[in-house]
């Protein structure tokens, strides 16, 4: 007897369609065999399964079994066939009907005592599931309520073979997953962290403000424990709260990767990634065998933070241009490529020279012009001109760190941000997405015109400091996000000082 069902494979971030086939010739000499492109996960799966049934006291087929895993040009590799496998031979030998699989999609891997384990990519199935219009899908108990944040599908957890049957041959009064009543929107930027916190260093935190507000990379350049990653930890803090689409289409990443954390089927907060210097090309941008997100689509909608900048590998940081520019990083293999969405706001951290002290009143630095110049040299001038402020971050002086009081709040410059932002989405249309730091070349011509004084003040700097043509296009996205935090619709002469002001390390560049 032959018998059919939906389910999903899982590339990349994205689910797939799979169908599962079993057919049974009882006449035929007893063996089982998968079919369809299945990696060693898969193949393995059959003895987990015949297991499961018999130790639940489900009958087994007498002959020859055939499952094929369609279409058969797509890798399967995932212990998620295991449920829809184990329903698709229940069908096959008669002990369910196969009508009662209709519009009904089951995902989960079985433990061999029919057990139903949680697997990864439910939400990019509950998703794909909408768009195929199935009414139902089984998933894991562990992962139903990440699977119910699809209102329209209706999401049955199960936490064994018996229950899941139950659920298809409707014996079992096993009631669909209630869809998460949290308010996504409300439950957004509850810190523990806040730039109250931070004394002194007014300056850096009106940069952030301004690099939240435009959507622009940042440079944070200074000694040790001047607080360069204590600012860095509370961007994410003036950022606006993440939509619903926001919130879904980061999750789904996390979903992917099983990084969810524990509880929370949304995300509720804008992601801030922080990887050790010693990450490797594909943990950075992606990568595998089997295409897997990085740390760039990890803080996708967030915030990326690279502490000791210099210390990274090269290449790594090299394959961050791309996804600087574009928003997203495709993954290219032989057979395919697989494309994540990376858009972040990226935060680097770097001392001025190699003991950290260059500049510094209180302390003396030992260090050779040879020795700074190899250091600054780690980071190529290419990727330095993809980040739009480079902020020296002194070490805070005693009286500000005595000082009695909070310094600015994060909800004072949080407004600041949303205000700006607001300016930007009348500008650039509904539903277009864009900031000032992802202006195009024409938008920029468009809306970063400089009166007379502002153009000689651009060009004056342009000639000392010697900036390239990428420099000069994000001075003036710069200096239009400073217009939109003032309330202005021209870009004035001051707002172009202050975005030169932020290029700190290329002033110090052409200083040595």
């Amino acid at each position: 007897m032959l018998a059919r069902l939906r389910t999903f494979a899982l590339v990349g971030i994205d689910a797939v369609p799979v169908e599962v086939e079993v057919d049974t010739a009882p006449a035929s000499l007893p063996k089982t065999v998968i079919v369809g492109l299945p990696e060693l996960a898969v193949r393995e799966s059959i003895h987990r399964i015949e297991r499961a049934l018999v130790n639940l006291g489900y009958r087994l087929p007498t002959g020859r079994t055939v499952i094929n895993l369609a279409p058969a040009d797509l890798r399967k590799d995932a212990g998620a066939f295991d449920l829809p496998i184990a329903l698709g031979i229940l069908v096959a030998t008669g002990q369910i009907e196969a009508e009662k699989l209709d519009g009904v999609a089951p995902v989960g891997e079985l433990a061999l005592d029919g057990a139903v384990r949680s697997v990864v990519g439910v939400l990019a199935m509950a998703l794909e599931a909408r768009s195929r219009e199935l009414a139902r899908l089984i998933v894991p108990a562990a992962n139903a309520r990440e699977a119910a944040v699809v209102r329209e599908v209706e999401v049955f957890g199960v936490s064994s073979l018996t229950e899941a049957v139950g659920v298809v041959s409707g014996l079992a009064a096993v009631e669909p997953v209630s869809p998460p009543t949290e308010d996504v929107e409300g439950r957004l930027n509850r810190y523990d962290l806040d730039f109250s916190d931070v004394k002194g260093q007014e300056f850096a935190k009106r940069a952030l403000t301004v690099a939240a507000a435009g959507g622009h990379n940042v440079l944070l350049l200074g000694s040790p424990g001047s607080g360069k990653t204590m600012l860095a930890r509370r961007l994410p803090t003036i950022l606006p709260p993440l939509t619903p689409d926001e919130s879904l289409e980061t999750t789904r990443i996390y979903s992917a990767l099983g990084m969810l954390p524990p509880g929370e089927p949304l995300l509720s907060r804008r992601p801030f990634r922080s990887p050790h210097h010693s990450i490797s090309d594909a943990g950075m941008v992606g990568g595998g065998t089997v295409p897997r997100p990085g740390e760039i689509s990890l803080a996708h909608h967030g915030v990326l933070f690279l502490d000791e900048l210099p210390e990274f590998n090269r290449r790594s940081l090299e394959s961050l241009r791309q996804p600087l520019e574009e928003g997203r990083v495709t993954i290219s293999r032989a057979a395919h490529s697989t494309s994540f969405p990376a858009d972040f706001i990226l935060v680097a951290a770097m001392n001025p020279c190699p003991c950290g002290y260059m500049g510094d009143p209180k302390h003396v630095c030992k260090c050779a012009p040879t020795q700074v110049e190899k250091y600054m040299g780690r980071v190529s001038g290419p990727l330095l001109d993809r980040i739009d402020l480079h902020i020296e971050v002194p070490p805070v002086p005693f009286d500000d760190l005595s000082r009695p009081g909070e310094g600015t709040g994060s909800a004072a410059l949080r407004e600041q941000v949303r205000q700006a932002r607001e300016v930007q989405a009348r500008r650039f249309g509904p539903g277009a997405g864009r900031l000032n730091g992802r202006m195009s070349t024409r938008q920029i011509r468009t809306f970063c015109r400089l009166d007379a004084a502002g153009q000689a003040t651009l060009k004056d700097a342009m000639d000392a400091l010697g900036l390239s043509a990428r420099a000069h296009d994000r001075i003036l996205r710069v200096a239009r996000t400073i217009a939109d935090l003032a309330g202005s619709d021209a870009i004035a002469q001051d707002h172009v000082t202050e975005a030169i002001g932020y290029r700190a390390l290329d002033r110090k560049l052409w200083e040595r």
